[in-house]
């Protein structure tokens, strides 16, 4: 999808662009296939407390139920609508099952109002099908919403514009390169998507003014030093100080920008082959 540029009217809209709006429907989404959801105030736990900062307002939303399973074999489906969603930074797609049934999925790039997809083993390699990592798919393949435990529906490259591909296939397992550069063992039984999950240009669009941020949700960030000693320890000081230590720390006190936070022997650690970056 392009970038949409707005004209310069008023000052929010001077730099402020959103994605086009070619090929997608602008329509109320399916009823039954929506509900809705709770927000806790602010990012607060059962207590009250704040677990996680900068969060709070934002427009009200109605979750739309995305098939990431998609477990319908040999049925085949026609791609009704392709519709925003302001819970992703992809869009979604409306099927219609050759059985009646009408679900949700995520939007592969390059699938088009009317197109017919197709899951099972016995799909065959084009855009938008969906099949298990053991059959015929070739090495090279771009796929998303991939499989990490057999039965419980996508749970990789999601997002707008990701996509991973599959390097090798060894011993009942699939190697795959991720959207962030790991490389990691899945299970050959598990399925995935081929192509690339659409509106590649999300990161692009420039919001023109804060409140455009506050719409979703989202507070605005203070520096810690511009903070009070209480409140950061990077805080305090006359003027314009420096943050008076030898490496930036959080507002709890671990180190922060550079060090890896992830915990040791988890139990995935015997998948993965590289680390991200």
């Amino acid at each position: 999808m392009a970038i949409r540029s707005y004209r310069i009217l008023t000052p929010d809209t001077h730099n402020r662009s959103v994605s086009g709006f070619d090929g997608r429907v602008q329509l109320d989404p399916q009823k039954k296939l929506t509900s809705g959801q709770h927000h806790c105030g602010k990012g607060r736990n059962g207590r009250g407390i704040i677990t996680a900062r900068h969060r709070g307002g934002g427009h009200k939303r109605l979750y739309r139920q995305i098939d990431f399973r998609r477990d319908k074999e040999h049925i085949s489906g026609e791609i009704v609508t392709i519709e925003y969603d302001p819970n992703r930074s992809a869009y979604i797609c409306k099927v219609h099952y050759k059985n009646g049934d009408k679900m949700y999925i995520l939007h592969p790039r390059g699938v088009m109002i009317g197109d017919t997809i197709l899951s099972g083993p016995k799909a065959p390699i084009s855009i938008g099908n969906v099949l298990p990592l053991s059959t015929n798919m070739p090495l090279g393949t771009a796929i998303h919403n991939i499989e990490i435990t057999l039965g419980k529906g996508g749970q990789l490259a999601r997002a707008a514009g990701a996509v991973a591909e599959l390097i090798a296939k060894e011993d009942r397992s699939a190697t795959l390169r991720l959207p962030s550069g790991e490389v990691r063992l899945i299970s050959e039984n598990c399925s995935a998507t081929i192509g690339q999950v659409g509106n590649i240009t999300a990161n692009n669009r420039s919001f023109g003014k804060a409140g455009a941020k506050r719409w979703l949700g989202k507070r605005s960030e203070v520096r810690g030093v511009a903070m009070n000693p209480v409140d950061h320890p990077h805080g305090g000081g006359e003027g314009r100080t420096p943050i008076g230590r030898k490496k930036p720390v959080t507002p709890w006190g671990y180190s922060a920008l550079g060090k890896k936070s992830r915990k040791r022997n988890r139990y995935s650690d015997a998948s993965i082959l590289r680390r991200r970056e």
